[in-house]
């Protein structure tokens, strides 16, 4: 078409639009003064006037056509088209609201769960951290591991010696007890170097940020600036607070500034109230130091790299700079090597978990999409063999197989863009809820993990991936049929012992069922075994009661009396068996303190010369009585154990096997501090957990509290059978008594180990859901191959029982197929399953999938949901009454 023409038409192609009832309403008179016309040139010719007319429409190739060529010529009849499909569809799917109503149900489950993950996996994984310039920032980690602590020492070499980076910043995460003169509570915050906010390329949303040369020593800089949330929350959003002063564990601060609303820190779990200079860090984290090398203080070292320096260099720079440090102060470093990494997860500490288990999560819901698809497609296929007499009539009364497949493309497609919505909708309402969940009210989480674009386009992505997915499993029956043999002899489908696609589809199904039953089985397995797995100490009917002395004002010696008088104060609450003190629950927070011991023939201190690293706990007397952490060997600590005398240990079997050869040999023999101190064994106590459920059992050493410096924070240990909730009351009120200024955190060990058991427990849960919705999907399979079976075969049934043919051959006959598909799909799935669930070991503690409980709770489970699936149709088949069928044919 010549320009000319395309612009003349181009006011009538957007009167079609708009006005499609008028513009068709004058087609049709303009056609029908065209007939009217030829009829009349016909009946001048001699013709009847019936016989004109019939004339006038041969001639013109009938209305219909001479209309469709109008269309195309408007250029909107695809348009038209696709309309006229989306309302026959919705005319088909209005007639089975059934099959409508499972279909949306089952796609919206799917992409739903497929959301879910993916808003979590966007979240923590693949959205850029809140900062300018994100894809510069990296963290610096160790390169034999996943820690990134530095001494602050250290980290001053680091920031002034390399030629990579901008400029480095440093923070570690605190806790303080924050007065603003109304309703003190314990804070987490951040203690950050001078430059953290510069570096970050932040500005404040009020005030100012304090900077490099606002520090002049150590407790110099009592500054402080709030995160937005603080300030909303505790300060209702009062621009005054500027210049306000505050404390601090007792320590006066003036307010400077507040950060912006988007900012919640680098850490994408952590959100700090608060942000102090680090030289102050002494002043709110008593065991922070400025200049002790060998005591390791910041959390983390990061910047941003300068223009044109590749993360490789980088590394290679810091690297030069790491062996500096061995060679200057080789008493303080072994080998020291460094790699760049993203640090909003702590680098690969955090990171490689969370990425495997949140892959591993998206490729499960992956499967379980595929499932829904393949579940839709078998449906599909039974569809099309129901609607093939209407699928042959509208091929015999001339549409196109394009046209009829076309159409069945729109319902596929109608159905997956509603179930989407439906399932996306769900998820957004879940996302909200996770959001919103604080697993841990202690500490402060930041689980923001609502959807955005990158999601809803996902979910779009997805439903229309489906759609056309599993629209295309009916595509081979519809171009195979022949409309005359179907109008003929009626709708029909080939039978035989071959294996058809539908029958793939279903044990494709069923696999994939089983893939989910045996990992959440294996999950669950695992979580059973940990809570009742031995620990090392008992957390039933143990209280903990963490305080921290510095909050309240406590220093050097009067921290020790103070946490004496707690001590005898609570022992004499009625019903408290024990009472002791660590500086460090195992299993309570995800941490431990770390220390070097070498043998006492060692010389050279050298981090590469020690025997072990391991974790450190310093305790009271009574904890190990409290704890009750059984004593292999020796002795325990009593008040004689002082400064005074000589230090002593007790140590775990790993610990002796280690050092030692074995525990006969600790008992009595010394080994080496870092700082050359000789300890003596006294006694050997049996290895346990410390830091995760999943770690391989560790070097542990318990040394009494009495022999270190004065440790403010400090957790007690409360032995008793009475109501935890009743005592905590009573602890409260006696620590009162003794300071009310002193905050407290009271909770049961068992509640503390929900750190501990996070990850097993999210696994479990999160396996456990995918494995109900694969059940889901696999009972409705099994179910629509069996109704569909039994339908077909009524009067082939009906014969067989009128020539005596016995129940259980009604039912082989009638089911057979589909307990076959079953059991191939189940063995495969099982299969998998078990090759599948060893990554589960790495997260869910003692998790095995060739358990035989798990195997054959997997075996009954799948033979449970068969029953359940074929249980109609089987009653059907069996109460059929051949007389009634054979009268009808």
């Amino acid at each position: 078409m010549r320009i000319e023409h395309w612009l003349y038409a181009l006011p009538l192609r957007f009167r079609s639009l708009f006005r499609r009832q008028n513009v068709e309403r004058d087609l049709h008179d303009e056609l029908q003064y065209h007939l009217e016309r030829r009829r009349e040139e016909f009946m001048a010719q001699g013709l009847a006037p019936e016989q004109a007319r019939h004339a006038a429409l041969r001639a013109m190739d009938g209305l219909t056509q001479r209309k469709e060529e109008c269309r195309d010529t408007r250029g909107l009849n695809p348009l038209d088209n696709t309309i006229g499909d989306i309302r026959y569809s919705l005319r088909v799917l209005a007639k089975s609201p059934g099959f409508a109503a499972v279909a949306v149900l089952t796609l919206a489950l799917a992409i739903g769960a497929n959301a879910v993950v993916f808003s979590i996996l966007n979240a923590f994984i693949l959205k850029p951290m809140q900062v300018p310039q994100p894809e510069t920032l990296f963290g610096i980690e160790h390169g034999r591991e996943y820690s990134m602590y530095e001494s602050y020492p250290d980290y001053a070499d680091l920031r002034d010696r390399n030629r990579s980076f901008d400029a480095l910043a440093a923070f570690t995460i605190i806790q303080a007890g924050f007065d603003a003169g109304a309703n003190p509570a314990r804070l987490w915050g951040d203690a950050v170097s001078g430059n953290y906010f510069d570096a970050l390329r932040i500005q404040p949303y009020l005030g100012r940020f304090f900077h490099v040369s606002d520090e002049h020593g150590a407790n110099s800089a009592p500054y402080v600036v709030l995160s937005y949330r603080c300030w909303h929350t505790r300060f209702q959003d009062d621009r005054s607070i500027v210049g306000r002063r505050l404390e601090l564990n007792k320590h006066p601060y003036v307010i400077i500034g507040v950060t912006p609303p988007d900012f919640h820190g680098i850490l994408v779990f952590e959100a700090p109230e608060f942000f102090v200079p680090m030289v102050n860090g002494e002043q709110v984290d008593g065991d922070f130091s400025l200049t002790a090398r060998n005591h390791q203080t910041v959390f983390m070292t990061l910047g941003h790299l300068k223009p044109g320096v590749a993360p490789e260099q980088a590394a290679a720079d810091l690297n030069s700079i790491g062996s500096w440090l061995e060679k200057t102060y080789p008493n303080d470093h072994g080998q020291t090597r460094f790699k760049l990494v993203k640090p909003s997860l702590y680098g690969n500490y955090l990171g490689r978990p969370a990425r495997a288990f949140l892959t591993g999560l998206m490729l499960l819901t992956g499967l379980i999409l595929l499932g829904a698809c393949a579940n839709l497609g078998s449906l599909f296929a039974a569809r099309a063999t129901e609607r093939s007499r209407e699928v042959a009539l509208r091929l015999a009364l001339g549409a196109t197989r394009g046209r009829v497949l076309r159409t069945l493309f729109t319902e596929a497609v109608l159905i997956s863009m509603v179930g989407g919505a439906v399932g996306l909708w769900g998820s957004a309402m879940l996302l909200h809820a996770l959001s919103a969940w604080r697993p841990f009210p202690q500490f402060p989480l930041n689980m923001t993990v609502n959807p955005d674009a990158s999601v809803y386009a996902v979910a779009l992505a997805l439903a229309l991936a489906s759609g056309f997915l599993f629209g295309l499993v009916p595509v081979r029956q519809v171009l195979r049929v022949d409309p005359y043999q179907v109008v003929k002899a009626g709708p029909g489908e080939r039978r035989g012992r071959r294996l058809t696609a539908r029958d793939l589809l279903l044990a494709t199904q069923i696999a994939i069922c089983a893939v989910l039953v045996t990992s959440s089985l294996v999950a669950l397995r695992g979580l059973e075994r940990s809570l009742h797995s031995n620990f090392g100490f008992e957390p039933h009917n143990a209280m903990l009661v963490n305080t921290d002395l510095a909050m309240a004002g406590y220093h050097g010696d009067d921290v020790t009396a103070m946490q004496k008088r707690m001590m005898d104060n609570l022992r004499a609450i009625p019903g408290v068996e024990s009472v002791g003190l660590v500086d460090w629950p195992p299993l309570s927070n995800g941490s431990a303190h770390g220390a070097m011991v070498f043998t006492d023939q060692t010389t050279d201190l050298k981090p590469a010369n020690a025997a072990a690293e391991v974790y450190t706990y310093r305790i009271s007397p009574d904890y190990l009585t409290a704890a009750r952490t059984p004593l292999l060997a020796g002795r325990g600590f009593s008040s004689h154990d002082d400064r005074s005398a000589p230090r002593v240990a007790v140590v775990n079997q790993r610990f002796a096997g280690r050092v030692f050869g074995s525990p006969k040999r600790a008992i009595g023999a010394h080994f080496r501090l870092r700082n050359g101190d000789r300890v003596q064994v006294v006694g050997v106590v049996e290895d346990g957990k410390y830091i995760s459920l999943a770690e391989d059992p560790r070097p542990a050493m318990f040394v009494p509290i009495s022999q270190s410096p004065p440790t403010p924070e400090t957790d007690m240990v409360l032995r008793s059978r009475r109501d935890p909730r009743q005592l905590a009351g009573e602890i409260r009120a006696v620590l009162h008594r003794l300071d009310p200024g002193l905050p407290a955190y009271i909770e049961t060990w068992s509640q503390a180990q929900n750190i501990a058991l996070f990850p097993s427990r999210v696994a479990t849960v999160a396996l456990g859901v995918l494995g109900i919705m694969g059940a889901m999907l696999s009972i409705t399979g099994i179910f629509g191959m069996a109704a569909s079976s039994v339908g077909r075969s009524l009067k082939e049934l009906g014969i067989r029982l009128a020539l005596g043919a016995q129940r259980r051959e009604v039912l082989q006959a009638a089911l057979g197929r589909a307990f076959r598909v079953l059991a191939f799909g189940s063995a495969a799935g099982l299969a998998l399953g078990i090759m599948a669930s060893r990554l589960l070991a790495h997260i869910v503690y003692q998790a095995t999938p060739r358990d035989p409980l798990v195997l054959s709770g997997v075996v009954a489970a799948m033979a449970l949901l068969g029953l359940a699936a074929v249980w109609i149709p089987a009653q059907r088949a069996l109460s059929l009454d051949p007389l009634t069928l054979l009268r009808e044919d």
